[in-house]
């Protein structure tokens, strides 16, 4: 099951229905990824959407994993940065959210110029000798969720958020070992992948990527060659898997393919286990893994009463 925002974690903290939301979609041998969990209080940028950073946090997991479990789930939890996707609102002493850049979105997911003016104000640039707190904050929030009972961690890369933000050069503006070329663009998420697999084992970490999307203006000139440089970098680091977001637009009832970009040069590289996410059916997931394109399909998993 992909990572879904249920916005249902009230002060920041996992509630005890989400056992039942979460149980509700294991099978044994089931793989669930949860939903986005900040790693401090500098990250949300939503409301009411879970933390992994508070002993409070750790605590109210704990039955939502062991639910998951009774039924023989599997359980990762995904650690999650918004970045400069937030407003002064989420922030602690109400200060502006933090970036790569100080350059505020101009765009929202919807590319609607006044809504992102209004949502998201202009970020602070982190300083370079701050980032080692950023990536401290993301290895305690996976020794965390293993203490909560989680399986193993997703580090979200993707959609925007973050990690995402200093990967993509149309918004990493740096000058510094943090910008520029690509290997200083991945060099601060490739540091938080690592700073996690030697906390708690490469085979418990998964990473998420999404080279080819643009949401709130956060693109690549050359997504291709982004997604082919962080599979082999994350090959190097002997992670047990790549959730990869397919280039192609899926929307209700609407499906818009791409001729231009592929995953499979990024499959082809990668050496542990590649997922795949955005718009699969059934037909379509059996066929790609048939096919040898992936390993796993990820799915959004709805129940609906009729």
């Amino acid at each position: 099951m992909a990572p879904l925002t249920r916005s249902r974690s009230y002060n920041f903290v996992p509630q005890p229905h989400a056992a039942l939301y979460y149980s509700q979609r294991a099978t044994k041998g089931g793989f669930l990824i949860g939903e986005a969990s900040g790693v401090s209080n500098t990250a949300q940028g939503y409301p009411n959407t879970p933390g992994i950073w508070t002993r409070e946090q750790v605590e109210a997991w704990k039955p939502i994993v062991n639910k998951v479990h009774e039924k023989g789930g599997i359980f990762f939890c995904q650690l999650w940065h918004a970045g400069r996707v937030s407003n002064y609102g989420y922030q602690p002493e109400g200060k502006p959210p933090i970036s790569c850049t100080n350059k505020p979105i101009r765009k929202d997911i919807d590319n609607n110029d006044a809504a992102a003016a209004n949502k998201y104000p202009p970020p602070r640039r982190l300083s370079t000798n701050e980032i080692p707190t950023i990536v401290n904050d993301f290895k305690v929030a996976a020794k965390n969720a293993l203490e909560a009972g989680f399986d193993g961690v997703e580090i979200h890369g993707a959609n925007r958020y973050l990690l995402d933000q200093f990967l993509k050069d149309k918004v990493n503006d740096r000058d510094d070992e943090y910008g520029g070329n690509i290997e200083n663009r991945c060099r601060f998420p490739l540091q938080v992948v690592k700073a996690i697999a030697d906390e708690i084992g490469a085979d418990k970490v998964g990473v998420r990527l999404s080279p080819f999307a643009d949401y709130n203006d956060c693109e690549d000139s050359n997504p291709q060659v982004l997604g082919i440089y962080m599979a082999e970098s994350l090959n190097q680091l002997g992670i047990l898997y790549c959730h990869m977001i397919e280039p192609r637009m899926v929307k209700e009832l609407n499906k818009s393919d791409t001729t231009k970009w592929s995953l499979m040069p990024i499959r082809k590289v990668f050496k542990g286990t590649f997922i795949v996410a955005r718009g699969y059916d059934k037909c379509e997931g059996n066929d790609a893994i048939a096919n040898g394109d992936t390993d796993l399909v990820a799915y959004v998993l709805i129940l609906r009463s009729f």
